[in-house]
């Protein structure tokens, strides 16, 4: 996802220098090689703050994509706070972006913007969280979703981090207040975007019902997800159910295996085009009438989940972004300027139930 990311700065003539950091030296330094002049790479190791700390000082903004968060988030992050550099991640863990929340009043003292969840899910969807809230008298209920094409992507943090969020009891923000709920529950199947079109979905563990809350007053806020691959699902509820998700060192293992499986079972008849979509519902007044906004996006994973990081660095770095404090989406990010670059990037964007109607901006 981060490779993503780094190549859309890269192109872009307002970045002077990238330096691409990252455990595995020898992938960066391709990548630098690759990209030209303005990139450099080293090795860094996250659990190494002090070195976290040198590494980042001195830039103007630190793009977070060190997966899975619920181990790295808050790491990446106080480095980069301790550093007095801005931070823009594509955190998509509901426990990691609570500890980030917790960061705010150090980042305030540091003189940082620091946000976290600026991807596809939490991200776009946060976004179109504030472009309905911004549009309604009232809100009522937000409700965020996602679809996956499991051959839309790769890479074990990826698979690690949808074994965490359908594990257990995840939170979800519902009559007023955060509360645990079953992950798996609510199963409905949901339009998204042609090529994805309808799937399933259920709730499960992510950002979106413990930040959007913080920032838009709302009575209900959900994330409900799902792939479109049920053989995958079925395996992984499988693997849920035997309770060999329950700790981390047996999600690393079961993450292996997932990883292990994925190729063969492209090999079995990968589908002629691959991707990812969500979307966004959002109830509430307007005009004293009861009003439903629904919005949606679809593209590749990678640049579902790292354009809208780049977007937003860019954003940091031109002056848009400038309020100091822990941030996600859905509390400093202009949705219309996001959203336009977005599009101009290649994303599809939509908006209304049926998710046909090109959005409206």
């Amino acid at each position: 996802m981060g490779r993503f990311g780094v190549r859309d700065l890269a192109s872009k003539d307002a970045v002077e220098e990238l330096l691409i950091a990252d455990y595995d030296l020898p992938a960066a330094e391709a990548l630098a090689d690759e990209l030209g002049p303005k990139c450099r790479a080293v090795r860094v190791d996250a659990n190494d703050h002090a070195g976290m700390v040198e590494t980042v000082r001195g830039f103007d903004v630190a793009m977070g994509t060190i997966g899975p968060f619920y181990k790295y988030e808050k790491k990446v992050a106080s480095a980069c706070i301790d550093a007095g550099v801005n931070y823009v991640s594509i955190c998509d863990d509901y426990d990691a972006a609570a500890e980030f929340m917790d960061l705010d009043e150090a980042a305030k003292a540091a003189g940082v913007t620091a946000l976290t969840g600026v991807g596809w899910t939490p991200g776009i969807t946060s976004v179109f969280a504030r472009l309905g809230a911004d549009r309604l008298d009232e809100v009522d209920e937000i409700a965020t979703s996602w679809a996956c094409d499991p051959a839309d992507t790769a890479g074990k943090a990826v698979t690690l981090h949808y074994i965490h969020a359908v594990t257990g009891m995840i939170p979800s923000f519902i009559d007023g207040r955060l509360q645990n709920i079953p992950a798996g529950s609510g199963l409905e199947r949901l339009r998204f975007p042609d090529t994805v079109g309808e799937v399933n979905v259920f709730h499960a563990g992510h950002p979106e019902p413990v930040t959007i809350p913080r920032f838009i007053e709302a009575r209900t806020v959900t994330l409900k997800g799902g792939m479109t691959d049920a053989f995958l699902v079925a395996l992984a509820n499988l693997f849920v159910k035997l309770r060999l998700t329950d700790t981390e060192r047996k999600k690393d293992l079961i993450g292996g295996i997932f990883n292990a499986l994925l190729p063969y079972l492209e090999s079995l008849g990968k589908p002629p085009v691959t991707c990812s979509a969500c979307r966004t519902d959002i109830t509430g007044r307007k005009d004293g009438k009861w009003t439903h906004l629904a919005y949606g996006a679809a593209a590749h994973m990678d640049m579902l989940t790292c354009l809208p990081t780049s977007i937003a660095v860019q954003m940091v770095g031109e002056g848009k972004i400038s309020g100091q404090g822990a941030f996600a989406p859905e509390g400093c990010i202009e949705p219309k300027e996001f959203l336009a670059r977005l599009a101009e990037g290649g994303v599809r964007l939509y908006e209304g139930a049926e998710m046909t109607e090109p959005i409206v901006l």
